[in-house]
C-alpha cells in the first residue's frame, strides 16, 4: 500500500501532517509524533507584533498602545508571553531539523505588510523546508474593502514567496468572498500551496465582569464539512498543493480530504486530545480503508469526489442548496 504523497513539492510517506501548535516546542514529543508517523511538521508561528519588537528594539508595538489607553493591555500578550521569540524560534527550527527527520515547516503569522522578508529569510536558512504564511486578518475598518484586503494579503505573499528559495503555502481565511478566484490570483505569485481553512477563534462575552473573554475550542469533526466543500471546488482548478486544516479527526474525515482533493491534512486537536496515538490511529485506518475500496495509493484516489469528478457535480451547485432547503417539513 502506497500512502506517499507530494506537498509543496516536497515528499511525503504519507498525508498526515502535524499541523500549527505547541507540539513543536517539545522535542521528545515531535520524535514520538514522528515515530507515530506524522509525514511533516507545521511549528506554531512567529507573529507580526514578535517581528515588530525586535526590529523596533523596544516594546512600542504592543507596550506603547498600552501607554495610551491603559485597557489596551487586554488584548496584547506581553512580549514575555510569547512561546519562542524570533531568536528562539530560529534555534528551535534547527533543533527540530537535528532531532526529526521528516520536513519541519516554520510559519509566520500577520495581517499587514511589514518585517516579513528578513524573517522568512532567516527562517529558511535555519533549515526549514518550508514556509506557512498564515495571513490571519479580521476587517473591521469600514472604509477598507474586500478588494484592498486581498491585494494586500495578495501582495504580502508574493514578496516573501519571491525573496525565498523553499516553498510558501498561504493559509487560508474561510471568509473569502471568490475563494477560487483568490487561489488562482494566488498561483501568479509564486506561491506553491494553500491550506483550507484558518480557525478564527470567537471571543465570547462575560456577562459579570462586562468584558470581552478570549477561548480556546478545539475542532470537531463537524468542522471539516466546509473545508470539503472549497476543497472540492478547487482542486480541479488549480496546480497548487492543498492541504486540509480543521476538523481532522478519525479516519473517515482523513479519506474525505484525499477524495475532495486534498495532498495532505494536517492534524492538531486530535492530537491535544489523545497524543501522538491519534496519528497512527489515522492512518491504520486510512490504509484499512483502501484496501477495502481496492485503491493502491494515495494518488489514485485523490480528488476522486472532487468538482470535475464527482458523479453529482450539481451537489456543490446551487441547485442542491435549494433542494435541501426544499425538503424539510414541518
Amino acid at each position: 500500500m502506497n500512502l506517499s504523497t507530494t506537498y509543496l513539492g516536497l515528499p511525503l510517506r504519507n498525508p498526515v501532517i502535524v499541523g500549527a501548535s505547541p507540539c513543536c516546542d517539545d522535542l521528545d514529543l515531535c520524535r514520538q509524533l514522528q515515530d507515530a508517523g506524522a509525514a511533516a511538521l507545521v511549528m506554531h508561528s512567529l507573529f507580526e507584533e514578535q517581528i515588530d519588537l525586535e526590529e523596533n528594539a523596544r516594546h512600542a508595538v504592543i507596550d506603547g498602545i498600552a501607554d495610551s489607553n491603559p485597557e489596551a493591555t487586554d488584548y496584547f500578550p506581553h512580549v514575555d508571553d510569547y512561546a519562542l521569540p524570533p531568536d528562539l524560534y530560529v534555534r528551535q527550527i534547527e533543533n527540530l531539523k537535528k532531532a526529526l527527520t521528516i520536513p519541519v515547516i516554520a510559519s509566520l503569522n500577520g495581517h499587514r505588510p511589514g518585517g516579513w522578508i528578513d524573517q522568512a529569510r532567516r527562517l529558511a536558512s535555519a533549515g526549514a523546508d518550508a514556509l506557512e504564511l498564515n495571513l490571519y486578518s479580521l476587517s473591521t475598518d469600514p472604509e477598507l474593502d474586500a478588494e484592498a484586503v486581498e491585494s494586500d494579503q495578495l501582495f504580502i505573499a508574493g514578496e516573501v514567496a519571491k525573496s525565498i528559495t523553499i516553498p510558501v503555502a498561504v493559509k487560508l481565511s474561510p471568509w473569502l468572498t471568490a475563494p477560487a478566484n483568490f487561489i488562482r490570483q494566488l498561483e501568479k505569485t509564486g506561491v506553491r500551496g494553500a491550506v483550507m481553512f484558518n480557525r478564527f477563534y470567537q471571543p465570547d462575552f462575560n456577562l459579570q465582569d462586562l468584558d470581552v473573554h478570549a477561548q480556546l475550542r478545539l475542532s470537531d469533526s463537524s468542522e471539516l464539512l466546509q473545508r470539503l466543500r472549497w476543497l472540492a471546488i478547487v482542486s480541479p482548478q488549480t496546480s497548487l498543493s492543498l492541504s486540509a486544516s480543521g476538523g481532522i479527526h478519525t479516519s473517515a474525515d482523513l479519506v474525505k480530504a484525499i477524495l475532495s482533493g486534498a495532498h495532505a491534512a494536517q492534524v492538531v486537536s486530535a492530537i491535544l486530545r489523545r497524543g501522538p496515538e491519534a496519528v497512527s490511529t489515522l492512518l491504520a485506518g486510512l490504509e484499512a480503508w483502501m484496501i477495502e475500496q481496492e485503491y493502491t495509493g494515495i494518488d489514485q484516489m485523490r480528488g476522486a469526489l472532487n468538482l470535475s469528478r464527482c458523479p453529482n457535480p450539481t451537489a456543490y451547485e446551487r441547485a442542491n442548496y435549494l433542494q435541501m432547503l426544499q425538503s424539510w417539513r414541518v
